[in-house]
């Protein structure tokens, strides 16, 4: 089992951070453009609940579409959701999205266990390509979340 944990704090209020973490329509602006990311689900306006299920397609490497489908398992609003991989690339993703009210903003936390198929080959492609194109991910999200809410100070 491999863990991935991330932080950000952002200048806004927990209402507009939860307004916009809880928004499936926001994913796509979060992610990486080279991911291919689409949301097959239609959403509209829709905030995540418990046992909301989302389909997408996502190109974890130039020309391979991969659908992955996650359920939002469990959501206390504002303070966090989980989701969790029902069809997918790993053997097991599971994914706690935080955020909390802090002096000046909100800090945001991802924790996120995951684990690859095929075993000893599994944990060498963690190794050596999944743990940094996940890294990468959370470095453009976070990029990104500055760039619409602004820097923390």
């Amino acid at each position: 089992m491999h863990e991935l944990r991330r932080k950000q704090k952002l200048p806004i209020s927990l209402e507009q951070g939860w307004d916009f973490l809880s928004s499936p329509e926001n994913l796509k602006k979060i992610t990486p453009p080279h991911m291919g990311f689409e949301i097959l689900s239609g959403f509209s306006g829709e905030k995540m609940y418990a046992g909301m299920i989302i389909n997408y397609i996502v190109k974890p490497f130039p020309g391979v579409p991969m659908n992955w489908t996650t359920e939002i398992t469990h959501v206390s609003e504002p303070n966090y959701f989980v989701d969790e991989q029902r069809f997918g690339p790993y053997t097991f993703w599971h994914h706690k999205h935080f955020i909390k009210e802090i002096p000046g903003g909100v800090e945001m936390e991802d924790l996120i266990h995951y684990k690859l198929p095929f075993g000893p080959i599994g944990k060498l492609v963690n190794a050596l390509i999944v743990k940094h194109q996940l890294n990468g991910i959370f470095r453009y999200r976070e990029k990104v979340l500055t760039e619409m809410f602004g820097k923390f100070e």
